[in-house]
């Protein structure tokens, strides 16, 4: 008991924990269930899925804990700053002693009635067909040049710069300055790319405004980027303006959108030829690595070598089976020789037979046939007798024994004239018992 002047009006004694259940009952009677407004920090995502952050505005803050159960429900990746609306029921973590928010719902402030609009206008511009797939176009593979709307003081321009130089720092690239962000940031956007239209058409060899000159060293653009970094849906509410879609799908060569992070939509997005969830994501879909185009470059190479190699070994093995065929032409002439002597002595053989047999039939004839059959047989054995003589006398062989030689060129032709070869041209001599090549040093006509 404490020592006081009036105890009867001492105050009650609290447990700790009966006093933040007490206070907790307070709250949940006096508030629950609860709207409020304010702007998000600290936001972080445990592994079990629940969700923890502060609510603050200008004049104080509150912890809060969102469940994994409603967490599942958002319809976007709530961020640092962002300002949203919460329901829920504000409550004691008696643990702490904390006042905290128990999370029900959570949705952008003023998403309701923008969303609604964004819908609309979403529904409008499908029914027309600005989003037909049939209308997109592909990116190319080695653009020229590629040409950048967006803010010059966006983050985004960093981003997509930074990519650029990192992947393709051999593409130029055109920057055409913009407003993203405000009221007049939709008309600022449609200016942007109406000039940077001209010069895609410029660089494409087509015919453009004729109100406006050309550029003057302008590098061809064959890719547009349109980028912004994230935000609210206020924020990035100027790439929902009908006039800057309806800008968007005149673009003459491939468009991309890159507006905010992978869970913001834009109207923007579904006009162009390919969207990609954030800035850089966008650099990187107009520029193949300089590294990947090198490697190819390096396989083809490759492969061509391997295929002139291939090329080379086949026409040297059928070189090869040639020679071996051909061989050396004074071998050709030997081998024809040896072949003419073998017809020369198979003639001589034959001729011999014959003349025997015409003897024999001769004697045979001589007993039985008048003298003067006789002497005709004698005199047709003479003619054979001589001209089996005159055969002999025309062997090849007896005139290269006699000092001659037989003259070819290297394809075992018979050389019988000076204007059939030049000086220097190789020629093969064969004599009785061989063949000498030789080279011819000069020609003398009779």
């Amino acid at each position: 008991m404490f020592d006081r002047p009036n105890p009867g009006v001492a105050p009650r004694i609290w447990e700790v924990g009966a006093l933040c259940r007490a206070i907790a009952d307070a709250l949940e009677a006096r508030f629950n269930p609860v709207a409020v407004r304010g702007e998000i920090t600290g936001f972080s995502r445990a592994s079990s899925g629940h969700c923890y952050f502060t609510l603050k505005d200008g004049q104080g803050q509150v912890r809060c804990a969102m469940f994994r159960r409603a967490a599942t429900l958002l319809d976007f990746q709530p961020r640092d700053g962002e300002l949203v609306e919460l329901r829920g029921r504000i409550g004691v973590y008696e643990a702490r002693g904390d006042l905290q928010l128990i999370v029900e719902s959570m949705q952008r402030a003023g998403q309701g009635a923008l969303f609604e609009q964004f819908l609309r206008l979403k529904a409008q511009l499908e029914g027309e067909g600005l989003f037909d797939a049939d209308r997109k176009r592909p990116l190319p593979l080695m653009p020229r040049g590629i040409g950048l709307v967006t803010s010059p003081g966006a983050a985004a321009l960093h981003d997509v710069v930074t990519a650029l130089r990192r992947r393709v720092p051999h593409i130029p690239v055109v920057l055409v300055p913009a407003l993203v962000q405000g009221a007049q940031a939709p008309a600022s956007l449609c200016a942007a790319l109406s000039k940077m239209y001209r010069l895609a058409q410029q660089g494409q060899g087509l015919e453009g405004d004729s109100a406006h000159a050309p550029v003057p060293d302008a590098p061809p653009i064959d890719a547009i980027l349109l980028v912004r970094g994230g935000g609210s849906i206020e924020d990035l509410w100027a790439f929902n303006d009908e006039q800057l879609a309806r800008m968007i799908v005149q673009s003459p060569v491939p468009l991309v959108s890159g507006v905010g992070h992978e869970t913001d939509f834009t109207i923007a997005d579904f006009c162009a030829d390919l969207r990609a969830p954030t800035p850089t994501a966008a650099a990187e879909l107009v520029s193949q690595p300089r590294s990947v185009w090198l490697g190819a470059l390096e396989l083809l190479r490759d492969r061509l070598d391997d295929g002139v190699q291939r090329q080379l070994d086949q026409r040297h093995q059928r070189l090869d089976h040639v020679a071996q065929r051909l061989g050396r032409p004074s071998g050709l002439v030997g081998r024809q020789q040896l072949q003419l002597a073998r017809l020369a002595q198979r003639l001589r053989h034959a001729v011999l037979l014959k003349t025997q047999r015409l003897a024999q039939a001769q004697s045979a004839l001589e007993a039985h046939l008048p003298q003067s059959v006789a002497r005709n047989l004698q005199q047709r054995a003479d003619r054979v007798e001589r001209a089996a003589l005159r055969l002999e006398l025309l062997d090849p062989r007896l005139v290269l024994q006699r000092g001659y030689a037989l003259l070819t060129d290297v394809a075992g032709q018979p050389v019988v004239r000076p204007a059939q070869v030049q000086p220097g041209d190789a020629v093969v001599a064969t004599m009785a018992e061989g063949a000498i090549d030789l080279t011819v040093s000069q020609r003398r006509l009779l």
